[in-house]
C-alpha cells in the first residue's frame, strides 16, 4: 500500500510540469497624430496658430477654450486688458493660480518666453504630479494685453496615465505661445 501512495505521488509531481512561458511586460502605447497647425482667425486683439486636433469655442471677452475631445482635455484662455497699472495684479493672480497645486504636485519647472520680435513675454508652467492641471501659462506684452491659459482633463488626475496626453498639449501650449501676436 505504502509503495502505491508512493507511486501514486511521483506520477503526480512528474506529470504536472508545463512550459514556463516568459510573458513581456504590459505597456500601454498611446499614440498620437503628428500636429498640424492652422491661425485661430478670431476677432479678438490677439491672435495664434492652433492644433488642428483641437476645437475652438469662443466665449466672451475673448475668452477661449480649446477643446480635445479625442484626449478628454480643455486648454482654458482667459483674455484680460492691462490697466491702471493692473499688470502686478495680473502676474500675481496667475503665478498664485499656479502654485496653488504644490499641494498635489511633484515638481512644477518653471520655462521663460521672450519673443520680443512679435512683443511676447511669458511663463510656461508644467505642474507634474496628480494635481488638477498638468500645464499653465501667461503672456503679456506688459502694456495692453493678458493671456492666462490652464491645462485640464475631464478625469481623475492620475499623472501615470494622463503623462502622454499631457506632454502632447504642453507642446501645443508652447507653440501657441511661440505663434501669439496681438493686433493692435
Amino acid at each position: 500500500m505504502r509503495s502505491l501512495i508512493v507511486l501514486i505521488i511521483i506520477i503526480v509531481f512528474s506529470s504536472c510540469e508545463d512550459a514556463v512561458v516568459v510573458k513581456p511586460n504590459a505597456a500601454l502605447r498611446l499614440e498620437y497624430p503628428a500636429a498640424t497647425y492652422r491661425d485661430i482667425g478670431i476677432p479678438c486683439p490677439y491672435s495664434f496658430e492652433m492644433n488642428k486636433e483641437a476645437s475652438l469655442v469662443l466665449k466672451n471677452n475673448c475668452w477661449l477654450n480649446l477643446e480635445y475631445p479625442g484626449m478628454n482635455a480643455t486648454i482654458y484662455l482667459s483674455y484680460r486688458e492691462v490697466k491702471n497699472n493692473n499688470l502686478d495684479s495680473l502676474l500675481y493672480d496667475a503665478q498664485k493660480l499656479t502654485y496653488d497645486h504644490t499641494i498635489k504636485a511633484v515638481d512644477i519647472p518653471e520655462k521663460l518666453f521672450v519673443n520680443p520680435d512679435n512683443g511676447v513675454y511669458g511663463m510656461l508652467y508644467s505642474i507634474n504630479g496628480d494635481a488638477a492641471t498638468q500645464a499653465q501659462f501667461y503672456a503679456t506684452d506688459s502694456l495692453k494685453h493678458f493671456v492666462t491659459g490652464s491645462l485640464y482633463f475631464k478625469t481623475k488626475p492620475n499623472f501615470d496615465s494622463i503623462y502622454p496626453a499631457a506632454v502632447y498639449l504642453r507642446n501645443d501650449i508652447r507653440h501657441l505661445m511661440e505663434t501669439l501676436s496681438w493686433s493692435e
